[in-house]
Parts: structure tokens; C-alpha cells; sequence
């Protein structure tokens, strides 16, 4: 973001939120912040805060540590969601889900960071 421009807090820093971004010359999303829109190179995209909600697009059961830190959550499930606003995005997820099922986030420690994590909406 330029400037003086504050960015939104969310769970890279500790908050439980998922931020995204929206372009404002050409409405393309994109999840990982970026000073320039990736669609049309626009600068400036406005961050929104996500609702949580989704639908599972893929899903993958990691069972092997990829560090010491994570070796505690093994086996542990990444997710791919689609979610309501748009955009798809990776996360930690029940280890149960299946595609196309509806999903809500909430946030769980993960190897000493808060990070988003998917279960069955209710």
C-alpha cells in the first residue's frame, strides 16, 4: 500500500481476520497483498476483510513434518477454499472435509503462529 495508506491487520499479524484485496479500476481479487492490482497493474488495491465462508476445492492430508515445528501436528489437512467473496485461498482444515463442502474459518495456533483453519459449516 502507498504511503500513509494503514493496511488491515489479519492473521499474518497475530489478528483473526483474512484480508484481501479488491482493484478499483478493474474489480479484480487477489488474497496476497500486493501494492499493484495482478490483473491489470492498477496500484493500490483496497484491502476488505473477508467473511470466513467457503467451499472446499481441494483438500491434502500432510503426514510428514516439513519442519520440527509442525512435527507436533502431524498429520494435519491443507485446504484449498473458494470463498464467498471470490477469491481461493490456502488453509489448515479438518481432516474430514471433502470438495464442494461449505466451510467457515476460525483460527487455531499453529506451529507458534494464529493461522486460518476450515471446519464443516454448521
Amino acid at each position: 500500500m502507498s504511503g500513509d495508506k494503514q493496511r488491515l491487520a489479519d492473521w499474518t499479524a497475530g489478528t483473526e481476520a483474512i484480508v484481501y484485496q479488491c482493484c478499483a479500476a478493474c474489480g479484480g481479487l487477489q488474497y496476497f497483498r500486493r501494492r499493484f492490482c495482478a490483473v491489470c497493474g492498477a496500484p493500490d488495491p483496497v484491502e476488505k476483510c473477508a467473511s470466513g465462508e467457503g467451499t472446499v476445492y481441494a483438500t491434502s492430508l500432510v503426514c510428514r513434518a516439513a519442519t520440527p515445528e509442525t512435527r507436533a501436528h502431524i498429520p494435519y489437512n491443507i485446504v484449498l477454499v473458494d470463498t464467498a467473496e471470490g477469491f481461493r485461498m490456502m488453509a489448515h482444515g479438518d481432516q474430514n472435509l471433502a470438495i464442494g463442502e461449505k466451510v467457515t474459518a476460525r483460527f487455531v495456533p499453529f506451529a507458534g503462529r494464529l493461522v486460518p483453519y476450515f471446519e464443516k459449516t454448521k
